[in-house]
């Protein structure tokens, strides 16, 4: 089962291949437990046609001696100013917009450590870069933590950072579900659902499953985010073309798999909320959203909420993952909060070693120094 010495890596640096790639790279993600929709090329082909720039894909990939696909490092290199100085970056295909979360490197179980060190001899080869930064690794993810405990036997530069994020584990029925929440909040989403019904003629909470409503649903989310970003004096994120486009082809891609949780709710046949999700398996990951802030008192984004996390408890879905980020609003759900690993190394005795002794450094003095400033407290007049 293990990547065979053997077979040569391969190296893909364009989308074609990894086109012709899918159907092996969807077998191997049967087999990797650890799975999400962020490592799916439903996710990273529109990610890299939106986003990429630039930027040179370098995915690697290996094989066993029967040819089948073992491991993948969907990595890719982007030219990195820092300091002054400018650096090669290889890091995962999907990051640097903010959008993914979960990246990895998909491995079959049992392959990890022949994989991590068959990446580190490669990596030891190529010259092609100067730092390797893989952000928002699962904190449990076999080849990462495979990796980095390699990286260290090796002496190699590394430094690592986490970061939260909020996950629900749903439980086996809604009546769990309610009685896992505190008593403040049982109550308030069939009574906030009732009060709509009440006040509006029509209350419509829907699920998008046409290609033909994909474009007006899309750009009602659009407008929602939109609207709610402005009253605090920001644009917010969906006003970029590039994400737009990024959103047009991944809910065309998803929605052709089954994993397109895109939900809207309507009052008097007018779109006032809308939640744009994906789902892998049984977790959907929360991925943004929008309210109509005329309707705020009303609690739309709320009710909407509710009424989804109903469905899928119902549709047998067991984690509901908000991504990135802790906040009230999460964990009123009963979110669960975990975090991220951020794994960043060089070679040693390489300029980019050096750059990442003075950055971290730099980052300690600073840490340091809010430290001793909260210490003291404030000065006395």
């Amino acid at each position: 089962m293990a990547p065979d010495s053997s077979v040569p890596i391969k190296v893909y640096e364009n989308l074609s291949d990894l086109e012709n790639l899918h159907g092996d790279w969807d077998t191997l993600l049967e087999a990797f437990p650890s799975a999400t929709v962020f490592s799916t090329l439903e996710w990273l082909i529109p990610w890299w046609r939106a986003f990429a720039g630039r930027d040179q894909l370098r995915v690697l990939g290996w094989r066993n001696s029967s040819m089948r696909l073992t491991g993948m490092a969907p990595l890719a290199l982007t030219m990195h100013r820092s300091f002054g100085a400018k650096l090669r970056l290889l890091r995962f295909m999907g990051d640097g917009s903010h959008d993914s979360d979960n990246l990895d490197l998909l491995v079959i179980p049992g392959c990890e450590t022949d994989f991590s060190r068959t990446l580190l001899d490669w990596l030891e080869r190529s010259k092609g870069w100067d730092i390797c930064r893989l952000n928002t690794l699962p904190a449990e993810s076999p080849a990462g933590n495979q990796l980095l405990q390699d990286l260290r036997a090796r002496g190699w530069r590394v430094f690592t950072s986490t970061r939260p994020w909020s996950v629900i584990d749903l439980r086996e029925n809604w009546d769990a579900y309610i009685k896992s929440l505190s008593s403040k909040e049982r109550g308030k989403i069939g009574l906030r659902t009732r009060r709509l019904e009440k006040h509006y003629k029509t209350v419509c909470i829907r699920r998008c499953v046409e290609e033909s409503e994909l474009d007006g649903a899309l750009e009602a989310l659009f407008e929602l985010h939109t609207k709610h970003w402005q009253l605090r004096g920001l644009p917010g994120t969906l006003v970029v073309p590039a994400r737009r486009q990024f959103y047009h082809e991944l809910s065309r891609r998803l929605l052709a798999k089954n994993r397109l949780e895109f939900w809207l709710l309507e009052l008097d046949e007018k779109i006032v909320a809308a939640q744009f999700g994906l789902r892998y398996g049984k977790t959907v990951f929360s991925l943004q959203e929008g309210f109509d802030p005329s309707y705020s008192a009303d609690s739309v984004g709320y009710v909407l909420r509710g009424n989804v996390l109903k469905h899928l408890i119902g549709e047998g879905v067991r984690f509901y993952d908000f991504l990135g980020g802790t906040d009230e609003s999460k964990i009123r759900w009963g979110a669960n909060v975990k975090h991220y690993l951020n794994i960043e190394f060089a070679r040693p005795y390489t300029r980019g070693s050096l750059h990442l002794v003075l950055k971290n450094k730099i980052a300690e003095t600073k840490r340091s120094l809010r430290t001793r400033l909260r210490s003291r407290g404030p000065r006395r007049k």
